[in-house]
């Protein structure tokens, strides 16, 4: 059968050979070699000339039964029923569905362009639920953009887990890319576009040092224990900078009711709610903003930059722009995004 003839397995590659079946297919559907129609040969004819177990074949088979490229018919064989194929399809996992998640994913989106589709799928910091997206999604996906924070039994940060680096490690490594962070086993091995959440407010903190002395003691509002715990890096150069600086410092688990303030104080919080809550009761006890009191926040939004809010924050849009270019262009490596100190008038 002609067919036959475009289907490619070579035994010493490291791709699974139902992958390189499934590969060969689509590359020839997608180029015209095979078209509308087409019957494919059956799973017993391409197991006999590629001296292949039948698992194997119809493992492919069905792969592509599952992306709607074939269609098994009763008694007659498997046909192509769809010959305008995305060139990629490309699961984005991502640990929690939050505004800045969303704007990396939207650069993302905007840059791969109309010719590839991608999944959104959040794990909720959750190592079961990330577990299982990826071992059911695994042969579904041309490309996998996973972006790794866990949390714990008691809600505090992991970079990773062994159960998730071993379903990480188990995709190829040419079709996967590491977002936002670093997982020190694969790192070697593994294209990033990532963020150094240490060096980051470290370095961060030295831009905007000259203000930053005026204040007394810089207190940092830092939530150990939450539903989508943030990687305990950023307390390691915050506490740097304090200690290279003579600065005194605190740091506070959350902005409560009735939280008491100091003329001097200078405040860096993490969460939306805590600054919220804190610009609120700075306003209650009639204390000057950028004055009496500072206010630094970790992440940038269009309501911080209308209000006036001095911020730490990493390029959104370039986080995901760069990742998007490195799988158009077949880029490996690992690329650091700009980290941003942006002087308001809170400080």
């Amino acid at each position: 059968m002609e067919i036959l003839n475009y289907i490619d397995v070579n035994k010493n590659s490291r791709v699974p050979m139902y992958l390189q079946i499934v590969n060969s297919i689509v590359n020839n559907i997608s180029n015209g070699n095979i078209g509308l129609n087409k019957k494919l040969p059956s799973i017993n004819t391409v197991s006999e000339d590629f001296y292949l177990s039948r698992d194997t074949v119809e493992r492919a088979y069905n792969i592509l039964k599952k992306q709607n490229i074939i269609k098994s018919i009763p008694r007659r064989g498997n046909y192509v029923v769809k010959t305008e194929l995305t060139k990629l399809n490309i699961l984005f996992l991502i640990n929690k569905l939050s505004s800045y998640k969303m704007r990396i994913y939207n650069a993302f989106v905007d840059q791969i362009g109309d010719d590839s589709k991608v999944d959104l799928k959040i794990y909720n910091c959750d190592e079961l639920n990330f577990v299982n997206v990826l071992k059911s999604a695994k042969e579904s996906y041309d490309y996998f953009v996973i972006m790794p924070h866990f949390k714990t039994e008691n809600l505090e940060y992991t970079g990773f887990t062994d159960a998730a680096f071993e379903e990480i490690n188990s995709i190829p490594k040419d079709k996967l890319m590491i977002l936002d962070n670093t997982m020190p086993p694969v790192d070697e091995d593994v294209t990033a576009v990532y963020q150094e959440y240490d060096q980051d407010i470290y370095d961060a903190l030295n831009k905007g040092v000259n203000k930053i002395l005026k204040y007394k003691k810089i207190v940092l509002i830092y939530p150990d224990k939450s539903a989508y715990p943030y990687p305990i890096k950023i307390l390691k150069g915050f506490k740097k900078f304090c200690l290279e600086k003579d600065i005194s410092f605190e740091i506070v688990n959350e902005v409560c009711d009735g939280f008491e303030f100091k003329k001097g104080e200078l405040f860096i919080t993490i969460e939306e709610a805590d600054l919220v809550n804190l610009i609120n009761q700075i306003r209650e006890n009639k204390l000057v903003l950028g004055e009496d009191v500072g206010v630094i926040s970790y992440n940038d939004t269009p309501l911080k930059s209308l209000l006036g809010i001095t911020v730490m924050s990493i390029d959104f849009k370039a986080m995901g722009t760069t990742a998007a270019k490195m799988i158009l262009n077949k880029d490996k490596g690992k690329v650091k995004v700009p980290f941003n100190f942006i002087d308001r008038m809170s400080i």
